[in-house]
């Protein structure tokens, strides 16, 4: 049979696209040359908007397309719901001095990074302890099997005989590899690990990856021990001076003209001569025609957008399949603050609570009302997740007391974001799950004319840097094929 080749004019004909400008608040947006080598991006988080904007800066003509009315995607400063001009990060908070994509753009942009407080207290099967004192070795965790002098990294003692394979036959050897189909539990266990170990990790690393031990690939966690010795006590982070919201907004103001916000993405028709893509706006159906068209959107999202023709089988399996953990943050503004009594356990304490971190945020900001944050994951934000507001904020209260007891006399509100109930999320971020060591390798590559980016296709993954870095990937991708057009 002979195949006949189908224009890119006749391809939009045959899907009935018709490009509607008509309802975009700025025409400018379509001004600067023709579809034929329009870009279009999915998605204004900052993957979506570092794309955008490297793609602008190189002379492309670009569109960006969000579905929401600000741009950040998972970067959320709440301002409006706290007195006194306070803030606080209710989605993506930290930059660490290796996040080498933020660390640019804030140089670029003149924004300062501020750094964190370390961890200064423990409060764990009840027990209120000094982070000074767990260091020198004066205190011991209530664990069994627990290593002296340090919080993190406890289950290092149970998985050496890996991390020794891994050096010793590299890690692409079968015997390493392998190791993607055992979680964390598993491999605890085998190497000997007791209950309260397994616990403690729930608690310590598998709260950053926002899940539980039994669902992380025991791959990823070697590796990352290797690669990085994982996340302790010791890791310095901090957030941008003011408001980490204030990244997302600049890069969205250089490229302002180029922005369509509350314009969810319906469906993507492509070909290898072009593309449409149908969004809402304004109760109304609009069609755009392109050259390209980057996706920069979680899959958890992905998943639900009609693309025609469908992608690659595997990649609709990583799609559908990718694991995202359960996060929420609760910021509670107090009228004093009372953490920085001198008989206060701390400002930054590491519980085994459903709250799971509590700190003080507002240290870049004057008193004397001040902002504590929680943020909590897994089991335990599906559990606060299912609450009222109210019962939510029992907990939350009572909780604070245990900890500090003058908390209730000077708690004011509180504010909640749990990121599972997004619209535009449905998620926290992507973890490494058993068995799926190359979904980011699948997630990540382009199928032309559709490209993808977002935290979850980056090596870096679950980070704003991560999430730019794919920016920046695919941008590179995109400079090539457009080269060949």
């Amino acid at each position: 049979m002979i195949k006949k080749n189908i224009s890119r004019r006749s391809f939009i004909k045959k899907t009935g696209v018709i490009t509607s400008i008509i309802s975009f608040s700025s025409p400018s947006i379509f001004s600067s040359s023709t579809d034929d080598k329009r870009i279009i991006v999915i998605g204004a988080g900052l993957a979506g908007l570092s794309c955008a904007y490297e793609l602008d800066r190189a002379g492309y003509n670009v569109l960006l397309i969000e579905a929401r009315s600000r741009p950040g995607g998972r970067v959320s400063t709440f301002r409006d719901q706290f007195s006194d001009n306070l803030y606080s990060e209710m989605g993506a908070e930290y930059v660490d001095s290796t996040d080498m994509y933020v660390q640019e753009y804030c140089r670029r942009f003149n924004l300062k990074i501020l750094p964190a407080r370390q961890y200064d207290g423990i409060y764990v099967r009840g027990n209120k302890l000094s982070m000074d004192r767990i260091r020198s070795g004066i205190d011991n965790l209530p664990y069994n099997g627990s290593t002296k002098g340090k919080l993190f990294g406890q289950e290092v003692n149970y998985i050496q005989k890996w991390i020794d394979l891994v050096n010793k036959k590299g890690i692409n050897s079968e015997e390493v590899q392998a190791l993607d189909k055992l979680s964390v539990e598993d491999i605890l266990k085998e190497g000997g690990a007791p209950n309260d170990i397994i616990e403690l990790y729930t608690y310590a690393n598998a709260t950053e990856s926002t899940t539980i031990p039994s669902k992380i690939s025991a791959l990823a966690m070697i590796l990352s021990n290797i690669k990085t010795s994982g996340f302790n006590e010791n890791t310095v982070e901090g957030r941008i001076f003011g408001g980490n919201d204030q990244l997302p907004k600049m890069l969205a103001k250089k490229i302002e003209n180029r922005i369509k916000y509350n314009s969810p993405l319906l469906r993507l028709d492509h070909n290898s001569d072009g593309l449409s893509v149908t969004i809402k706006d304004n109760g109304k159906q609009i069609k755009i025609s392109a050259a390209k068209c980057v996706l920069a959107v979680p899959t958890t999202i992905l998943k639900d957008i009609e693309i025609y023709p469908k992608l690659s089988n595997e990649k609709i399996k990583c799609i559908h399949e990718q694991a995202y953990g359960h996060a929420m943050k609760i910021a509670i503004q107090f009228k004093k603050r009372f953490w920085d009594n001198s008989d206060s356990l701390g400002a930054r304490i590491f519980t085994d609570t459903v709250l799971r971190r509590v700190y003080h945020f507002s240290i870049d900001q004057p008193g004397p009302r001040g902002i504590m944050l929680s943020f909590t994951s897994g089991k335990d934000a599906i559990k606060l997740g299912k609450l009222s507001n109210v019962d939510r904020d029992k907990i939350t209260k009572n909780t604070f007391s245990k900890i500090w007891k003058d908390a209730p006399e000077f708690w004011e509100r509180a504010v909640s974001k749990y990121w599972n109930e997004d619209k535009w999320t449905k998620a926290s971020y992507t973890f490494s799950a058993v068995g799926q060591k190359n979904f980011r390798e699948i997630l990540s590559k382009h199928q032309d004319p559709v490209y993808f980016a977002g935290e979850h296709t980056a090596i870096q993954r679950a980070s704003m840097n991560g999430a730019i870095e794919s920016g920046f990937r695919v941008t590179d991708e995109l400079k090539k094929a457009m080269n060949n057009l």
